[in-house]
């Protein structure tokens, strides 16, 4: 399959993705590789899914977020990480309070490369049952050599249009069509019944 310059294969639970990186894509899987080097489990969701798969555009890039699941771990392991990243990546707060006042609350803790100001890293630690489905399940993009774990698209889709901005929604049809004959759409209902998505929303992206 090939979609805007792109090439998609989905093979098991793996999505084999040619294409070019972006300055963004390079940053994404930079942070990515930090968080496997740690062993710290985590799933990338929202936007940038959209953006990785080539619906894009240069005044998206400049606005990107990359949100980031992580599993629970402890400050101990945290304090590794914080260590590995602090001479390249720069955070508003010391490790403590990240730690304490953000994701133990289920805050986000945000991350940027100290030479950027974009994009942020948005990091959770994982709150609720969807949250745990979204990291148990995730999926892995292999691209040429690199390697990161992105949300199910079954669960990405009812999400951007339960968030249902304007761009969400387009997010979430562009990811429809390129997918569609690879989406469990069972499991696709239960998170559009769970996250109670109205039924004009489905009849945007799904076909009656």
């Amino acid at each position: 399959m090939s979609h805007s310059k792109i090439k998609l294969e989905f093979k098991d639970n793996e999505i084999i993705l040619d294409k070019k990186l972006s300055t963004i894509d390079d940053l994404a899987l930079d942070f990515s590789e930090i968080l496997a080097r740690n062993n710290i489990r985590y799933v990338i969701f929202s936007r940038y899914i959209s953006l990785l798969f080539g619906n894009t555009n240069e005044e998206q890039e400049e606005i990107m977020d990359i949100d980031i699941l992580i599993q629970n771990i402890s400050f101990e392991k945290f304090l590794k990480l914080w260590l590995e990243i602090e001479g390249s990546y720069e955070c508003k707060n010391d490790p403590i309070d990240a730690y304490n006042a953000y994701l133990k609350n289920h805050h986000a803790v945000r991350i940027t490369k100290k030479d950027r100001k974009i994009p942020e890293f948005l990091i959770k630690i994982v709150k609720n049952e969807i949250d745990r489905f979204t990291l148990k399940y995730r999926k892995k993009v292999i691209i040429g050599d690199r390697i990161l774990f992105i949300s199910p698209l079954e669960m990405q889709i009812p999400y951007n249009l339960f968030k249902g901005s304007p761009k969400d929604i387009d997010d979430a049809i562009y990811l429809y069509k390129l997918s569609r004959e690879k989406l469990n759409l069972t499991m696709m209902e239960r998170f559009l019944n769970e996250l109670k998505i109205p039924k004009e929303s489905i009849d945007k992206i799904i076909p009656q």
